[in-house]
């Protein structure tokens, strides 16, 4: 299967890591969105990531799960309108979506929370429940196509969560 991951500067190097790395130690081939492909993209703390492709040449049938990692990433992710695109159109064909930490500025940016229940970090709960989220706070929650989970400590379990979703599939 075909993971895209999105990514920007100052993403929470963690939560773009560790999923990646887990998904292609099942067996998954992981691409990397950014707005320029071929580019290198600094974490929250210094660990870089370079991209693969660019926002706008790639297609959401190409993917079975899209990735969106925290930090401070999202508040940029989400002002992309090719990302709240791929996110909409993944969301429509019941694709699976992994959030994490502040990566629901995206969804809710996208207009995908209303009525799913969902989590984050604490920090943007009033965000994700203005955008018509049941927010709980769990180390993570799966709702039909979407996995949430709040910040790095949850990590086991996001992982693990993402990796049961693609064997569903």
């Amino acid at each position: 299967m075909v993971v895209a991951s999105l990514i920007h500067h100052d993403f929470e190097d963690l939560e773009f890591w560790y999923p990646s790395l887990r998904l292609q130690e099942a067996g998954h081939t992981v691409h990397v969105l950014g707005e320029r492909a071929r580019e290198t993209w600094r974490g929250k703390y210094g660990v870089p990531a370079e991209s693969t492709h660019s926002f706008e040449e790639v297609s959401a049938d190409h993917y079975d799960m899209l990735l969106v990692p925290g930090g401070w990433a999202p508040d940029k992710l989400r002002r992309f309108p090719a990302v709240l695109d791929l996110v909409r159109t993944m969301n429509d064909s019941g694709k699976i979506i992994g959030q994490i930490c502040h990566a629901g500025w995206v969804l809710a940016s996208a207009g995908i929370l209303q009525g799913r229940t969902v989590t984050s970090t604490p920090g943007i709960r009033d965000d994700m429940t203005n955008a018509g989220a049941i927010w709980v706070d769990k180390p993570v929650v799966v709702e039909g196509n979407l996995v949430s989970s709040r910040r790095p400590p949850d990590l086991p379990h996001y992982g693990k969560a993402l990796v049961e979703a693609l064997l569903g599939r």
